[in-house]
This record gives C-alpha cells, structure tokens and sequence, in this order.
C-alpha cells in the first residue's frame, strides 16, 4: 500500500502494519512514555515485601532480586497482573544533577541544570530517532512554575523545566488536557454547549479518515484488521465521549444538580487522569512515540485526595498532619499510588493491543522517576 494515496493521519498505522507483515521484530515502533514526579519518591514506598532489610543491610552491594515470587507493596497493587513487566531500580546516584528543590532539566539529562538547559534531555533525543508521527515528543504538565503558590492548573502552554531540545531551548508542556485535545486529536471541548457548535462547524476527524479507513480495510489480512480497529478505536474512543456529551446534555441540564465537564477541571487528579488518557492515545495512534508527563510540581494541592498541604509542604511536614490526618510520608504515598494506578492502567491498555509477536507493552518503556528533590526535602530521592 502506499502512503501517499492515504491522508497523513493514516501514515503511522501503515508504518506499522508494514513492519508487522515483515516479520523483523526489530523494525516494529519503539516508544517511551517519561513520568516525572517532583520532589522525590519515598524508597520505602517502593520495596516489595521483605527486602527492606536486606536494603538496609547491603546498602554498599548490587542487589538482584526477581519480582516474581514477592508480594508488591499495596500502591503496586495495579500491577500484580502484570509484574512480569515491571522494574524497580533503588540506588541510582543523582550526585552530577541535584537541584534546590529540583534537578530540573537534569534529571533527564544528567547535567546540572535545575533552571536553564545547557544540553538536550533524553526524551527529546529519542523522540528524534524515534518517532515518525506529528509530534516528535510530546509533553503535558500540570504548571511550570517551580514553587508556585496557588493550587491553580495552567491553562495553556508551560514550561516545567524538564525537557529541552537542545541547550537553551526548552520544550512547551500542554497543561490544558483540553487543548491537548484540540492539538492531537483534533477536536477541543469546553462544554457540550460549546461542542455541539463545534461539531457543526468542522468535520470531524474520523469523518475525514473514512474514506481512507475503508480502502484501507479492505486489503489488510483479518489479523491486522483486529489492530486497524484498536488504531481507529483510540480516536474513535475520544470523540465518542464528547458526542455522548451532546446527546445526553439535555437529560444531564434536567437531572443532574450540577453540569461538569472534566476538561476543564482543577481536580489534580482528573487532570492528570486525562494527561495520560491522552498520552495513550497518542502513543497508539502513532502521532508519537515519545511522551513526557509532569504529574505535579510544588504548588500542586491534592485536595481531591482530602490533602491541604502542597508538595512543597508535604516534604516538610514529618510528622506532622495533612487536612485528612496523614503524616508527609504517608501522604506521599497516597500521591505515589495515584500516579503508578495511571501508569498501571496506561500499560495494561498498551498490553491489551497485539503487536508483531507480542502486544504494544512489549515495545514500550515506561519509566516513573523523581525530578530528585534534593535533600532540602525528607522525602527519599531514590
């Protein structure tokens, strides 16, 4: 089939199909998906059951242990399932790019950089070789500022000092999930109201991929028909939800107490459920093959989670109490099971979808790390 008789949203799928029929396992897509938490992730938070002494012990030794037979600490839960698939590294020094309260573009980049980029960060060097969509690597955050004050999202474009291109140019984070939306899939939301318009006046991007869809179909074997349908469903998935919006608005205004749209919420945890909602999408659809994600920075307050302290806070607070009466440490563990449920669900999604001789998991890393917080806060940076 040729590319060039079918519309540039299709390009990526056919990439992979041709590289599916050839048979060479390594021409198939490879991808990275990069979560960085800010300032630091508890070590304890993350031992599997009974190698905590052990740790403590051969602090100085290379200690090699399968997971396989160890039973996960509660905020792996996600990932019994699939814990074949899954590494937990402790010990890695981070001496050559602390930070104040961050390493800022050093953290991927292993240079000592917290504020101005003085060399290019991994993710966008993959992205480089790697990606062969619209994007060469994509990054969504939930504000740029590094000791912000207010629990308020940014809205638009940021800059959370994480990635960079090259030096002196770092890359703009999306922290509006709804104009990620708009960006990579096309269609932006800001209310059923607003949707309903919307659909009105642009064709839709499905509409414009069918013709091409349905040639398309027709000449692949039933096998990649399977997964010409998981790459269409990841766009069909999102704009199915914004048309139900507009269906149902009517009943919704008449019976519900209040009308929400979740592209629009504040809730740190709804935002960055939909940053990786769409992180998948993207990584399915082939629009790119490198996402970079900021979970929270300082300011963030997860009130949604009954937590009133921020980040920036909670590193302080020892044993003192949150709103909802957990101390710093178990605070943060609550925050860390959070986002390791998202990564969880995001690899579980990328399991579920066929991929040469195996499924997508197989062809993608995900790595959830610190931004490294430095030893200004108690939080362990390991």
């Amino acid at each position: 089939m040729s590319v060039g008789s079918a519309s540039l949203a299709m390009a990526p799928f056919l990439r992979s199909v041709a590289a599916h029929a050839s048979g060479q396992q390594e021409a198939l897509p490879k991808r990275f998906v990069f979560v960085v938490k800010s300032s630091g992730v508890d070590k304890e938070n993350l031992f599997p059951l009974g190698l905590e002494d052990q740790w403590s012990r051969d602090r100085d030794k290379l200690v090699d242990v399968s997971l396989t037979d160890r039973k996960l600490p509660d905020n792996f839960e996600p990932f019994e399932e699939i814990k074949d698939h899954l590494t937990v590294i402790q010990g890695l020094s981070g001496m050559n790019f602390v930070g104040n309260h961050t390493a800022g573009y050093g953290a991927l980049s292993c240079h000592h950089s917290e504020t101005v980029a003085i060399a290019p960060t991994i993710d966008c060097m993959l992205g480089d070789h790697l990606s062969t969509g619209l994007y060469k690597m994509y990054g969504m955050a939930m504000n740029g500022r590094l000791l912000e004050q207010s629990n308020g999202p940014e809205d638009s474009y940021c800059y959370p000092n994480i990635s960079a291109t090259k030096a002196g140019q770092p890359v703009a984070f999306q922290a509006s999930p709804k104009k990620a939306f708009m960006e990579l899939f096309g269609s932006a939301v800001a209310s059923p109201a607003q949707l309903k318009r919307k659909l009105k006046l642009t064709s839709n991007l499905m509409d414009f991929m069918k013709d091409d869809a349905r040639r398309i179909e027709r000449q692949l074997s039933q096998e990649d028909k399977q997964r010409f349908a998981n790459y269409t469903e990841a766009f069909e998935s999102l704009r199915l939800r914004e048309l139900k919006k507009v269906v149902l608005n009517d009943r919704i205004k008449r019976f519900a107490p209040e009308l929400t749209n979740k592209y629009t919420s504040r809730a740190p945890s709804v935002r960055i459920a939909l940053h990786f909602e769409l992180a998948t999408a993207a990584l399915i659809t082939g629009l790119t093959n490198v996402i970079t994600l900021r979970p929270d920075t300082l300011g963030i307050i997860y009130s949604d989670l009954g937590i009133s302290n921020h980040i920036h806070s909670l590193g302080h607070l020892g044993d003192g109490k949150t709103g909802n009466g957990w101390n710093g440490q178990r605070a943060r563990k609550e925050i860390d099971k959070l986002h390791l449920g998202y990564v969880a669900k995001m690899a579980k999604k990328l399991k579920s979808i066929p991929e040469g001789d195996g499924t997508m998991l197989d062809n993608t890393m995900i790595v959830y790390t610190s931004c490294t917080g430095g030893q200004h806060h108690d939080g362990q940076r390991d």
